[in-house]
């Protein structure tokens, strides 16, 4: 790969980290190893091709340009989350892959605030979100660490949640939300 594939493909990877979270290929991977799946089924149950599931993968293609796509994708991160925590079986996940399969998506906003899948039950992930996007709409990052740094020195445990949750990446936050539950 030439120097300009390779940056090609950087830019198309950090387009992928703004638009999905991270790059598409940690994504997919992670979910072919959650779910057990090889990248034909990934792609069949995403209902893209095998050679386009690679190229987003390799960041030789940046966008998924499909929003039923994507809506997929969000449906099988959070299969992936029900079957780790073992809320949902091996048997259970397989239908409902194929429920994903056949779904064809629909806004791609909704109002509930629930996952498309499941119990009803919003997901860690989901609700980290939701904590973000509020603390997002009332101040940009940069005032929020000033006000986190602030804070600090008498209220360090309230500077943290701040900084995690108003100016951190969403990995950290679960992560931060997951060892503060019980």
């Amino acid at each position: 790969m030439d120097a300009a594939q390779q940056e090609a493909t950087a830019r198309a990877r950090e387009l992928q980290r703004s638009w999905y979270g991270e790059p598409l290929g940690a994504l997919f991977r992670r979910l072919i190893d959650d779910l057990g799946l090889n990248q034909a089924r990934l792609a069949a149950v995403l209902g893209l091709s095998a050679p386009m599931l690679s190229q987003l993968m390799s960041g030789q293609r940046a966008k998924i340009g499909n929003p039923a796509v994507v809506q997929r994708v969000q449906a099988l991160q959070e299969l992936a989350v029900q079957v780790a925590d073992g809320t949902v079986s091996a048997a259970e996940a397989t239908d409902r892959m194929d429920e994903v399969k056949k779904s064809q998506g629909g806004s791609v906003l909704t109002s509930t605030g629930q996952p498309a899948t499941g119990s009803g039950a919003p997901t860690v992930r989901r609700v980290v979100r939701e904590i973000q996007s509020l603390m997002r709409s009332v101040a940009a990052a940069g005032d929020i660490i000033d006000a986190a740094d602030s804070l600090a020195p008498a209220h360090p445990e309230l500077a943290e949640f701040l900084r995690v949750y108003g100016a951190g990446r969403t990995a950290d936050a679960v992560a931060h939300y997951e060892s503060h539950q019980n």
